[in-house]
């Protein structure tokens, strides 16, 4: 006996938020490029440019949560959810990448200290350029704070832009420093420290997406507890052939057979392991079969249940 399970999850619409996200963003980053290659300020251009990849990253966040919206096909049953995945993840990749570029460049401003900011003596454009950063990518992370808890790819929207905002107040500390200490090797010191910000903040979001991408059971389920839940359930003697895996960055399925000692009546045991699973374990998508135990005669229990 089998029973598939499918709710369509509505999440709150977020386009209008990613469009706000991109535009801003994609100015800012020209903005901000410009000034620091103006001030000659590698930490400037280093934002500047990890401020680029943030808006790719967007685009890309944003295309696959349209996508995932797209009804199902007869060629495509779970339609384009899992795009979002694949969007969460090249998002870190991208992240990768940004820290490479901003790495060799601050090193490179370490070996020839004498590039570094010498063409304007003031850091009045780094601070003013760097607090507009600051409220630019707090106020659009604060879009994406509410679905951050439960998608990932939302969530990766929403560290690249709190990083942002981070980074960007890291630069307007140093450009202090810089202004009453001239001490300007901090400019590429700040660079570095942008970078290993970047790589920490989202190193649990690459490790994440790749779990989810290669069919990894979601971080907020417990196989263990599971597996533990249908044990304890009337009747259960065995569980077997249990698999949990993601179909997004939001919903997840599970198939498992269970075996028991007499089978039910009627769907209501069935409904209530459905509507348990969603409340308690966060999935939406389970299909259970139940086996009958005198098909499974020498098979030793899984389950410590007591024989009626």
């Amino acid at each position: 006996m089998n029973l598939k399970h499918h709710q369509a999850h509505v999440p709150h619409h977020y386009h209008r938020s990613f469009a706000w996200a991109t535009v801003l963003n994609t100015l800012y980053a020209c903005v901000e490029w410009l000034a620091g290659w103006w001030l000659n300020s590698v930490a400037l251009m280093a934002d500047a440019g990890h401020n680029f990849t943030d808006v790719l990253a967007l685009v890309l966040a944003w295309g696959a949560y349209r996508l995932a919206s797209v009804a199902v096909t007869e060629r495509r049953t779970y339609g384009l959810q899992r795009l979002t995945i694949l969007a969460s993840l090249s998002s870190g990749l991208l992240l990768l990448l940004a820290v490479g570029g901003i790495l060799w460049e601050a090193i490179l401003r370490i070996i020839e200290p004498a590039t570094s900011i010498a063409v304007n003596s003031t850091t009045t454009g780094m601070i003013w350029i760097a607090l507009l950063g600051v409220a630019i990518n707090t106020v659009t992370a604060l879009l994406f704070h509410r679905g951050s808890h439960h998608d990932l790819n939302l969530r990766g929207a929403w560290l690249h832009l709190l990083a942002d905002a981070a980074v960007s107040l890291g630069v307007v500390v140093a450009a202090l420093v810089i202004r009453y200490t001239h001490w300007y090797w901090l400019d590429p010191v700040v660079a570095i420290a942008i970078a290993v910000v970047i790589f920490w903040a989202t190193w649990g979001l690459l490790k994440e997406s790749l779990n989810l991408a290669s069919d990894g059971v979601p971080a907020h389920v417990d196989t263990v507890a599971v597996r533990a839940y249908f044990c304890q359930q009337p009747g259960v003697e065995e569980v077997h052939d249990l698999h949990i895996w993601p179909l997004s960055t939001t919903e997840t399925a599970l198939t498992v057979h269970l075996v028991l000692r007499q089978m039910p009546q009627d769907n209501r045991f069935l409904y209530q392991l459905v509507g348990d699973l969603q409340h308690r374990f966060g999935i939406d998508h389970p299909t259970i079969q139940i086996e009958h135990r005198d098909r499974y005669k020498g098979l030793h229990p899984q389950c410590d249940v007591k024989q009626a």
